[in-house]
């Protein structure tokens, strides 16, 4: 399994594709905008840039990495011949059914289609396809060339082969993968979500200010980041997709979105990616300087 296709050009199709393209794999990186290809390559010689300044690659890996990406903006002329397809579109469930719609059309009929989703059921994606049975949650966690687990999430017909295949597959990323049944929220937002959701209803109530309750979990909880600056990295609109989606299939109310989250959503306060969230991220770099932060 050595050609793999990135569906979505973004902050997780980017990151996925490098650490693919780092360990030897031939990637198709696609994308409907030729500018989010550009940027997400950019994105990718940029961190290993990184890498090579911490002196964890060198000048051949970089240039081995990078020439091991070709960029497409048509799926069925990128998809040609893969063994492995992961989808990395918007957390939108109709998106990504239209997707797996046509790499059912465009792929071979032995490719294994993946995605990155990181709540929507996969078994509901694969209802799209006419091989359920090689459909498979792969999920990375941001970023991705840092994050050591990989969650793979078997839908209700994932066959044991595709499983194992994917498996695989992460440990020569260097990951680690996780297995775990296709549940809404799987198991890491499912414990994530609420806690961030708790975190904004307290300031939604009056509890404490914003850098107080994310100080409180940094230096009492020893988490990296604060809930509120790591809503703001992940991109509050994909927080609110996903509690949403919890909300929905599991009917329990404790997974209801906090009103300021929505409100501030319909706002467009994405957080780090729209220049304010929690935190302002407007003057000069402070919305990377936050990202780098998590990095190191």
């Amino acid at each position: 399994m050595k050609n793999i296709a990135v569906i979505g050009a973004g902050t997780m199709g980017n990151g996925i594709a490098h650490v693919f393209a780092q360990n030897g794999f031939s990637v198709r990186l696609i994308d409907i905008s030729q500018k989010a290809l550009d940027k997400g390559l950019a994105n990718i010689s940029k961190n290993l840039d990184r890498m090579l300044a911490k002196g964890k690659t060198d000048q051949t890996l970089k240039s081995d990495t990078l020439e091991n990406i070709t960029l497409f903006t048509s799926i069925p002329e990128g998809v040609a011949d893969t063994d492995l397809v992961v989808e990395a579109a918007s957390e939108n469930l109709k998106v990504k059914l239209d997707i797996f719609k046509e790499l059912e059309q465009s792929c071979p009929t032995d490719t294994i289609l993946a995605t990155n989703t990181s709540s929507i059921s996969i078994t509901q994606i694969a209802a799209a396809t006419q091989r359920p049975d090689k459909v498979i949650g792969m999920h990375f966690m941001n970023p991705v060339p840092i994050m050591q687990l990989v969650e793979i999430i078997r839908g209700y017909s994932t066959s044991d082969d595709t499983t194992q295949t994917v498996m695989n597959v992460s440990k020569e990323l260097g990951k680690t993968p996780t297995q775990v049944n296709d549940y809404p929220g799987f198991v890491a937002n499912r414990i994530l979500m609420p806690m961030i959701n708790e975190a904004i209803e307290s300031l939604y109530h009056g509890v404490a200010g914003v850098s107080e309750i994310d100080t409180v979990m940094k230096l009492g909880m020893a988490h990296p980041m604060g809930p509120l600056q790591l809503a703001d990295f992940i991109g509050l609109d994909v927080c609110l997709s996903i509690l949403n989606v919890m909300y929905e299939g599991l009917k329990n109310p404790k997974y209801a979105p906090c009103p300021l989250l929505v409100n501030m959503v319909t706002a467009g306060k994405l957080g780090v990616k729209s220049g304010e969230g929690f935190y302002d991220y407007a003057s000069s770099r402070k919305a990377e300087q936050v990202s780098e932060r998590f990095l190191n």
